[in-house]
């Protein structure tokens, strides 16, 4: 029997986006993004249903587009990232769910919290760029309660609606590389 050929990719963070989505008073989503970030996916020759998941982002590198709650999502009230500078998530496995869909289940740590979640990765498909690199693309979703990770800074208007949602929605769009 042959042995199948370990790959790995690298995703290509000039292609790629991390996004997450939160309630802002009940009323409107803010968007954020993480500008730096890193990972890797490592399959048993193209087979993405084999494949081991690591990916890291710095908290440092959050973006909301409104500097003055950036610097409190960097705060110890929320990233902590002065103490916590990288977010990891680590797949503990991956199953084909249908044409093109996968189920990813790992192991998501922020600041010192690692809890199981589940994330859903539909392929886009794979091409070779005008440098003679073969790519592919994902785009990834989820969800996540923000005080399952200790992130609970929580206030409250003076009319009594709430400031910041707990369930965060995660988007991210992945472009990996595999090398030539």
């Amino acid at each position: 029997m042959e042995a199948t050929t370990k790959t790995t990719w690298n995703i290509d963070p000039t292609h790629s986006e991390i996004q997450f989505k939160i309630k802002h008073l009940v009323i409107s989503t803010v968007t954020g993004h993480f500008r730096q970030f890193e990972g890797t996916v490592e399959t048993e020759g193209d087979d993405f249903a084999t494949a081991a998941i690591r990916f890291s982002a710095d908290t440092a590198s959050v973006d909301t587009n409104q500097a003055q709650r950036d610097e409190h999502l960097r705060s110890a009230e929320f990233f902590d990232a002065e103490k916590f500078p990288k977010l990891t998530f680590e797949s503990t496995s991956i199953e084909k769910t249908g044409d093109d869909v996968y189920t990813i289940t790992g192991d998501l740590t922020i600041k010192d919290i690692t809890k199981s979640v589940v994330l859903k990765a539909e392929y886009g498909g794979s091409m070779t760029d005008f440098y003679g690199n073969y790519k592919s693309g994902f785009e990834v979703s989820g969800k996540i309660n923000r005080k399952e990770f200790g992130l609970t800074w929580h206030a409250v208007t003076e009319a009594g609606g709430i400031v910041a949602g707990d369930e965060v929605k995660l988007a991210l769009n992945v472009q990996i590389a595999r090398p030539a």
